[in-house]
């Protein structure tokens, strides 16, 4: 990402080797940018952005929304389950999948290109990120139960090809985070997943859900870890907007239902219960003296990040989603 100031003119250049993307709030200086641009490079215009990298670009009155629905069909196609049964969720409720589950071996080069292309598939499909971080886990190793999840996924995939983004034209960029640990979820080695979710202006902007790389040995332990991650998310995003000149003015919230892991958080006297992750405890309670994050406590039920941390029934999931603002703007109304 290039970016260039003239008063309060602002211009974007994003560019992923020889595809690039012009913006910014000055027509006038695009065209001088792009005109000088194809004086030393060979250059198509291709007009509004309606396709980049695989992902599609679709504008309406409500706003912008980003899907990969060609990218899930010719995936689909691929895999030869175009006819397949649908599946309602991406990944079975309480499923036990670990390393060493079952003796029988899958093909190794097949599995890891269909999660590669999961991976990059999850850019603008956060409902898949847990289900895809948990397949992820065994591509040195999979068996045929870690392909029957992967292709769980493919079959949800087909239930709705077209979802996708949904960006809106709002009156603020306030910046709100959600972060949520599933403590001691992996069977294999008892380490807790953790994620968050984090939107400016009401639009979810990114998301993460990975495993944490130590064991954590309480569930206090577990959300805080997965809370430093969420604050290092707040305060690049929190950069990235003073870089384009909307630097956020009041402290960004970041929502957790651990009411253990705010107390440590807010608690300046160090406990040796706390010692293991003193790093992160000063690292977020300098934010938090700051003024840059407050860390406001939310519901169980309201807590968006769930999705990212565990398998969850076919109800709450889609509940979340539709919090989100993920929708399918190719489904028939």
């Amino acid at each position: 990402l290039f970016l260039k100031r003239d008063g309060k003119k602002l211009t974007a250049l994003i560019v992923y080797v020889d595809d690039i993307v012009v913006t910014g709030n000055d027509t006038g200086e695009q065209l001088k940018l792009q005109k000088y641009l194809s004086q030393e490079f060979e250059m198509n215009d291709l007009g509004d952005l309606k396709y980049f990298l695989g992902i599609e670009v679709a504008r309406s009155a409500n706003g912008i929304c980003l899907s990969q629905r060609k990218y899930v069909l010719d995936l689909l196609a691929e895999t030869r389950l175009l006819g397949c049964k649908p599946a309602d969720t991406p990944i079975e409720m309480n499923h036990k999948l670990c390393e060493g589950m079952d003796q029988e071996p899958t093909n190794k080069e097949q599995y890891q290109r269909l999660v590669g292309r999961l991976i990059y598939l999850a850019h603008t499909r956060p409902d898949i990120a847990y289900a895809v971080s948990v397949v992820s886990q065994f591509m040195h190793s999979p068996s045929v139960s870690h392909r029957n999840a992967v292709d769980r996924i493919l079959r949800y995939l087909k239930s709705a090809p077209g979802k996708g983004l949904m960006f809106s034209k709002n009156r603020d960029l306030e910046v709100v985070g959600y972060t949520d640990a599933d403590w001691a979820g992996s069977i294999t080695d008892r380490r807790s997943t953790s994620g968050y979710f984090t939107f400016v202006g009401g639009n979810l902007v990114t998301w993460r859900s990975k495993k944490q790389n130590v064991v954590s040995r309480s569930s206090a332990e577990a959300e805080y870890r997965g809370m430093a991650h969420g604050v290092c998310e707040l305060l690049w995003i929190r950069r990235l907007l003073t870089e384009l000149g909307f630097k956020p003015g009041k402290p960004m919230e970041l929502h957790c239902d651990n009411k253990s892991a705010i107390d440590i958080a807010h608690n300046p006297v160090q406990h040796d219960r706390t010692k293991h992750v003193e790093v992160d405890r000063h690292f977020i309670k300098e934010k938090i003296e700051k003024k840059i994050i407050r860390l406001p406590f939310v519901k169980s039920e309201d807590q968006l990040a769930d999705i990212l941390t565990k398998a969850v029934c076919s109800r709450v999931f889609y509940d979340s989603l539709t919090k989100l603002g993920i929708g399918d703007v190719y489904a028939p109304t």
